[in-house]
């Protein structure tokens, strides 16, 4: 889930304009500042990558991972080292 705090927005658009999956747009309601702050596409692939809360120059964006979504592991080519074998 990303939420917006949509007062915070200044309208810049980096985070639309920089999302590597292309998640963002515009909304269809304004803020009180006039300008319309990002929301999620209906259809989206957002994965959580966490960059448009990092560019965001407000600190408008706040992305919090749905639990719903299990984690896939990921796979390493080297093994652990020291602890319990199992």
């Amino acid at each position: 889930m990303i939420e917006v705090k949509d007062d915070w927005c200044k309208g810049c658009n980096i985070c639309i304009d920089r999302c590597p999956v292309d998640a963002l747009e515009e909304s269809d309601k304004l803020n009180k500042r006039g300008i319309r702050p990002p929301q999620l596409k209906k259809e989206n692939e957002c994965n959580y990558c966490r960059y448009c809360e990092l560019i965001c120059p407000d600190l408008a964006i706040s992305v919090i991972p749905d639990e719903d979504i299990k984690k896939v592991e990921k796979k390493t080519l080297l093994s652990p080292v020291g602890g319990i074998k199992k």
